[in-house]
């Protein structure tokens, strides 16, 4: 079936390069998960905090390795985009500080969903902001080709709205009974950033 309009990110544009690392600014660094970092993610899903906000756990080291495997494939396939947030350490020896993640990608136009979270010590650091805001200017440069990102979050997450506007996406509206989470339906806030908006100040 022929296309009418031409697809946004050819197939295959992502995926003909190697997922990028990506450096934050004050020393961080946005990387491509590694299979060493699965007791960070362990760790990361046995937090109450962020097991309040995703519907999985993560119960041993194998199954956190098993969802390190699935990211890192995800750029193959072009489906989702994962990274480990790190503060770079001597060899090799990262410290993992959160997950930024570009999910349910659809390149034909030029959309992706904004994810992240960050472990307990990190937090109120900036960490999140500036991960988010790497990689929505990465995604957002004409050479990676996205056109519009969104970042959507309960109504009840206030840390992750401030994370949202920090990184300097727009609020566009609200989302009603948006996501089940454990505790029933939540309303969600939807920000979104489109290529050519002006960097947050």
């Amino acid at each position: 079936m022929p296309r009418l309009v031409p697809p946004h990110i050819a197939p295959g544009q992502l995926s003909s390069s190697p997922q990028p690392s990506l450096p934050a600014g004050e020393g961080l660094l946005v990387r491509p998960w590694h299979p060493a970092d699965a007791p960070a993610v362990l760790a990361a899903f046995s937090d109450p905090a962020i097991q309040h906000w995703h519907m999985l756990r993560a119960d041993s080291e194998e199954e956190a390795a098993s969802w390190i495997e699935q990211w890192t494939s995800a750029w193959s396939t072009e489906t989702d985009i994962h990274w480990a947030i790190v503060r770079p350490g001597a060899g090799g020896r990262d410290e993992v500080l959160g997950r930024i993640a570009l999910r349910g990608l659809i390149p034909s136009v030029g959309y992706a969903e904004c994810a992240y979270w960050v472990l307990p010590a990190a937090r109120g650091k900036g960490v999140a902001p500036r991960a988010v805001g790497t990689v929505q200017r990465w995604a957002l440069d004409e050479k990676t080709g996205f056109e519009r990102l969104e970042l959507v979050h309960s109504l009840a997450n206030e840390a992750s709205c401030r994370v949202a506007t920090k990184a300097g996406f727009a609020l566009e509206g609200t989302r009603r009974r948006g996501n089940l989470h454990a505790d029933g339906w939540h309303d969600m806030h939807v920000h979104a950033r489109v290529r050519g908006d002006g960097q947050p100040g």
